[in-house]
């Protein structure tokens, strides 16, 4: 990362970060949240194998077959109070990249935030983040027209009180990808809890 991406990745990562969440909808999404596996003492510990880093190219894709999401990513940086930008409340909803992580398949913990619902429009892209598994497949499709495949390694459902911060946004020495919606109990028109994917790039597609 260049130093303003450095400084902007630890800026977000000292302040408020339950992102991914703004603008939930009036109803409650039926999900099988509390499913997750049970937390392990850190992301790494669960993690398969990884595969060489990559070089650094902008995500432009995200696919994840066990739950059917198949969406562009925006491009995310930082909203006025500091935290990180959350996609826009739309009709068709998207995910988005945050811009002052590593890219996927670079070393360090890539980020990609997405809506669990989205206000009048119902279901969010990531509705069903929370049912993915250990050794579930994660796909960023990249601008340089190569394909970083991720494997699940951990899911965990955490009070936005507890946020693990050093563990999603911490320096890690391998590739890795944390994906991040909202989920848990409804408290007025939001969420208590944060969803979190733990995931190692295990290989290459072209």
């Amino acid at each position: 990362m260049t130093s303003l991406s450095r400084r902007a990745f630890v800026t977000a990562a000292t302040g408020s970060l339950l992102a991914g969440c703004a603008g939930a909808a009036p109803h409650q999404v039926t999900t099988t949240a509390h499913r997750s596996q049970a937390p392990a003492p850190s992301a790494t510990t669960t993690a398969p194998a990884a595969s060489a880093p990559l070089g650094r190219s902008t995500p432009v894709r995200l696919r994840v077959p066990a739950i059917g999401v198949d969406t562009p990513l925006l491009r995310l940086g930082l909203a006025a109070d500091g935290t990180v930008q959350v996609p826009p409340i739309t009709a068709h909803d998207q995910a988005g990249w945050y811009r002052y992580s590593p890219t996927p398949g670079e070393v360090g913990p890539s980020v990609i935030l997405g809506h669990v619902t989205v206000g009048a429009y119902g279901d969010g892209v990531f509705r069903r983040l929370a049912e993915l598994r250990r050794g579930d497949e994660v796909v960023t499709r990249l601008e340089n027209g190569r394909s970083a495949v991720f494997t699940v390694g951990e899911v965990r459902t955490v009070a936005k009180a507890a946020f693990p911060t050093k563990d999603v946004y911490g320096d890690v020495g391998r590739p890795e990808l944390r994906l991040i919606t909202c989920g848990g109990p409804r408290s007025g028109h939001g969420y208590l809890d944060n969803v979190i994917v733990f995931a190692t790039l295990t290989g290459t597609a072209p």
